[in-house]
């Protein structure tokens, strides 16, 4: 069964009991709700889940990482070349991009964007200069670079990321401002999207999103430059935001919290974990994809929290964790994977298997192309993140 309807909500995929919680509570106050195959539980709303409100928008729906995406390139250098040079395109990539939390840009990034006149809301011009900074990092967590070559022996380039710390920051503002509490499981914070409060954190959320477009879109035009490669295609897309859509005849504000747009005919790229193959698909038209919102995955999705997989720090020691660097090398070895940076709570262990994922939404979308990684780059596992828990 591809899905099932557990509390009047469509839910794709093996049912995770927290997360189906999480998703029947939201749809208390929202007008449809939704939960993708990748689920899991999340800050509020579940990752994976979609909810929709009419005149209502949540910042905590949207979640701390505002339009955190994917963007995948296709190249036009041969898989060979790439293949034989693979350890060193993996230092490049890592010692020219900046990889972790707080972490500025070595190289000066101007972009037009800064001149949005959103940028004049106290709470963005409070953060303008730190967002200038990081705009071109990649950040820590689940944050990639990878290499792939696809079924054609295409090589591809993929990013994970989104709105850096300017996101969260804005995200923490309106959450708080709009009486949000602490904890995973409580009600999300909904702004009515006419009261000035609404209103600001649309504009800062869309702000956000330019953000985290134009972020991606530079290092993949700098891997693009270290591979001495010309870009010949380009898949790109949110997980982490709020569209106005219509849907039933009526206008809703649709929130996918790590879930894809995929309406028909649009392309999305799909990340699988380190050590496992991701897509290029496209939306299809079904019944199916009507009750999804037109949503889909936007990956894999954790079988483990971080802090079982990789323990705690203390300083540079770990305490506990079932998953060992041994392991995930050895997992990355027998895949031919070259790895720089990452820790063990982004082991190819602590996922489930994307086509198993995907298998579950086959009515609602078409691959259109398989990636094999190559090589992947990652934030090292000292790198403090404020999304573990």
């Amino acid at each position: 069964m591809p899905y099932q309807i557990i509390n009047n909500i469509p839910v794709w995929g093996e049912p995770i009991k927290e997360a189906v919680e999480q998703i029947s509570n939201c749809a208390k106050n929202a007008d449809k709700c939704a939960l993708m195959a990748d689920h899991h539980q999340g800050y509020s709303v579940p990752i994976g889940g979609i909810v929709a409100y009419h005149n209502k928008v949540s910042p905590s729906a949207v979640g701390f990482d505002i339009a955190c995406g994917n963007k995948a390139i296709k190249l036009d250098i041969p898989a060979q070349e790439v293949r034989n040079n693979i350890n060193q395109i993996m230092d490049d990539i890592f010692s020219t991009l900046s990889f972790g939390v707080g972490m500025k840009n070595n190289e000066h990034v101007g972009h037009q964007l800064f001149d949005d006149p959103s940028w004049k809301i106290k709470i963005a011009k409070e953060n303008k200069k730190l967002a200038q900074e990081q705009l071109g990092t990649v950040g820590s967590g689940n944050h990639y670079v990878d290499v792939f070559v696809d079924e054609e022996e295409s090589v591809w380039v993929g990013v994970h990321l989104g709105s850096r710390g300017f996101g969260h920051r804005i995200a923490t503002h309106f959450i708080h401002a709009g009486g949000g509490r602490d904890g995973m499981f409580v009600d999300p914070v909904l702004l009515d999207i006419n009261s000035v409060l609404g209103q600001e954190y649309i504009q800062c959320m869309k702000l956000a999103g330019r953000y985290a477009y134009a972020g991606r879109d530079w290092i993949c035009n700098r891997v693009a430059k270290i591979l001495k490669a010309k870009i010949l295609e380009e898949v790109h897309n949110h997980h982490n935001f709020a569209w106005e859509e219509e849907h039933s005849s009526q206008n809703l504000f649709v929130i996918r919290k790590g879930a894809t747009p995929c309406f028909p005919n649009q392309k999305a790229f799909v990340g699988g974990s380190m050590g496992d193959i991701s897509v290029i698909i496209e939306g299809i038209d079904s019944k199916e994809s009507q009750k999804a919102l037109y949503s889909t995955v936007h990956g894999a999705g954790r079988t483990m929290s971080r802090t079982k997989a990789a323990g705690r720090f203390r300083g540079r020691r770990r305490i506990g964790g079932v998953i060992t660097k041994e392991m995930m090398l050895k997992w990355l070895k027998e895949k031919g994977v070259v790895l720089r940076g990452a820790g063990t709570d982004e082991s190819p262990h602590c996922y489930k298997r994307l086509p198993e994922v995907l298998n579950f939404h086959k009515a609602t979308i078409r691959i259109l192309h398989t990636l094999t990684p190559l090589g992947v780059a990652m934030a090292g596992e000292n790198e403090f993140d404020p999304y573990k828990h």
